[in-house]
């Protein structure tokens, strides 16, 4: 059975991409985004295996 780490980051809306690209290449899966408090901003969830 597979086993998950997760994690949670604040997303500056005007860096989206880079940001998530940054998280993907360690091998984060995106879950879910959320509003957070400041418009500017957003929270992202994200999961990965962990490792034996």
């Amino acid at each position: 059975m597979a086993k998950w780490e997760y994690a949670t980051a604040p997303v500056l809306v005007h860096a989206t991409k880079q940001i998530l690209d940054n998280w993907g290449e360690d091998g984060w899966e995106l879950v879910q985004i959320v509003p957070g408090m400041n418009p500017e901003n957003v929270v992202a969830y994200f999961k990965r295996e962990k490792s034996e």
